[in-house]
């Protein structure tokens, strides 16, 4: 991976890492990934030493759970990971994510899988297993490293792991270090890499180029609010746009949040970690697509000419708002991208956004709230996150909750003063800026794992990214 161009934070160096999978076999210690019911069959094959230690130690395949089995000198002669059933809902993605960090520093091996795993998956959870922050502490061990699965597609592992610590490693960076400046730093690079053209709107050029709405959020920071505007690909190719919320901080404005319900805003941008990351891999994969990236980046903060509760604002599609709670601010910088998106009339607009947490009360943090205005989108979006083990659920884009964020004195609200149906109506409010025609996605997702899972440690998370990415490349590749 390239490094930062002088200026920009290195908050990507878990990419500089080959994600411990290898080529070198010799003396690789074997694994055996295994159900329930297989088992059994493979206990019963196995040499009389083995067999007594597994039944020693009470070993039965359980998922998540695997066997150091050590050979006649001691040292460690192959690994056992149980699989469950067979029908685990998480069987076969992170069978092995359990092992880069759990297992003794060595190189390993796949010996024995069942046959509807697929190697590439197997390799993937295995890379995103080996995910460390370490800006600001050492990293206290080297994984064990796995040899390159048999069949296994290199370049989209190496891709998407790439695509998913980049997110990772934006959304984990303190606000501190990870200002409105510096994420568009990132995106830049990002952009140089792969060649494609780029620019950003600063400041007060924002209202120059009729961007009043990011303008608004952003003027409080001492820190410029921008606009990052990212072009990629053939342009005679199918347009595919990506918008991503970047609140660097959010501190909620004048209607100021609480400490706890503060206290995880840095992290406030990675919808917009999460499009770079995703971009990134569109653009390393070389997919036939003309891509556009639209990333806002504001920090939301609290000085004598932040916007105020009841304020009127113009937006760029010329829909005035009225500011019923300045701590809802993230619609409001997407709703100027998506007015601009809505122009060029892609064949595919997504955007990606820690929204709402009302979004988080009704499904958790591991399930990404799909709304879409299209059904054949939304179910291939649904068939691409089941295929990928990277979960979505749909939510209904109600028309009838739309009077919910009606003003009297502007065309619309930027909330409801019900306390009902707050992912919904910050939906409806981000489809006013999306012309009916075209198929869009809008994804409100946690972005962090509270706790660690394999393959998943705690901290910022690329949800929804991985689906993405297959979807995309599954219909335009």
């Amino acid at each position: 991976m390239a490094r930062h161009s002088a200026g920009y934070p290195e908050v990507h160096e878990s990419t500089e890492m080959a994600f411990s999978l290898i080529d070198k076999t010799e003396g690789a210690v074997p694994i055996a990934a295994l159900t329930k019911q297989q088992f059994p069959a493979w206990l019963e094959n196995a040499p009389e030493r083995d067999r007594n230690w597994l039944t020693s130690i009470g070993f039965s395949a359980e998922a998540g759970k695997h066997a150091l089995v050590p050979g006649e000198s001691g040292r460690l002669a192959r690994v056992l990971v149980g699989l469950g059933d067979g029908a685990d809902a998480e069987g076969r993605m992170w069978a092995l994510a359990g092992l880069p960090t759990a297992l003794p520093e060595a190189i390993y091996r796949l010996d024995a899988v069942p046959r509807d795993a697929d190697p590439t998956n197997l390799a993937l959870g295995w890379a995103l297993a080996t995910y460390v922050f370490a800006r600001y502490s050492a990293k206290t061990r080297p994984a064990a490293a796995l040899v390159w699965p048999e069949d296994a597609d290199r370049g989209r592992v190496e891709r998407l792991a790439a695509a998913v610590f980049l997110a990772r490693d934006l959304a984990n960076t303190p606000a501190g270090d990870l200002g409105p400046e510096e994420l568009a730093g990132e995106a830049m690079r990002v952009a140089k890499a792969a060649g494609a053209r780029h620019r950003v709107i600063v400041g007060d050029d924002l209202l120059a180029e009729n961007y009043p709405t990011i303008h608004a959020v952003g003027r409080a920071s001492a820190r410029a609010p921008r606009l990052v505007d990212i072009v990629w690909g053939d342009p005679a190719a199918p347009k595919v746009t990506l918008v991503g919320k970047g609140v660097c901080f959010d501190s909620g404005g004048l209607d100021l949040k609480t400490a706890s319900g503060m206290r995880l805003m840095k992290k406030d941008m990675a919808g917009a970690a999460i499009v770079l990351g995703l971009a990134q891999a569109i653009m390393d994969g070389r997919l036939p697509v003309r891509l556009r990236v639209l990333l806002p980046c504001v920090e939301n903060a609290v000085s004598g000419n932040a916007m105020r509760p009841l304020d009127i604002v113009r937006t760029r599609k010329g829909l005035t708002v009225e500011i019923g709670n300045t701590d809802a601010e993230g619609r409001l910088i997407l709703c100027d991208a998506l007015a601009e998106a809505s122009t060029e009339k892609p064949e595919l607009l997504v955007d990606m956004a820690t929204l709402t947490g009302a979004a988080r009360v009704a499904l958790g943090p591991e399930l990404a709230a799909l709304f879409c205005n299209d059904e054949t989108l939304a179910r291939d979006l649904l068939d691409a996150a089941a295929a990928e083990e990277d979960p979505m659920w749909r939510m209904p884009l109600w028309r009838p909750y739309r009077k919910m964020i009606d003003s009297k004195i502007a065309d619309i609200n930027n909330v409801s003063e019900s306390p009902h149906a707050g992912a919904v109506t910050a939906a409806l409010y981000l489809q006013e800026f999306v012309e009916p025609q075209i198929p869009w996605a809008h994804l409100d997702v946690m972005a962090w794992n509270p706790q660690s899972r394999p393959g998943r440690p705690e901290g910022g998370e690329a949800t929804a990214l991985r689906a993405l990415y297959a979807h995309i490349t599954q219909r335009f590749g």
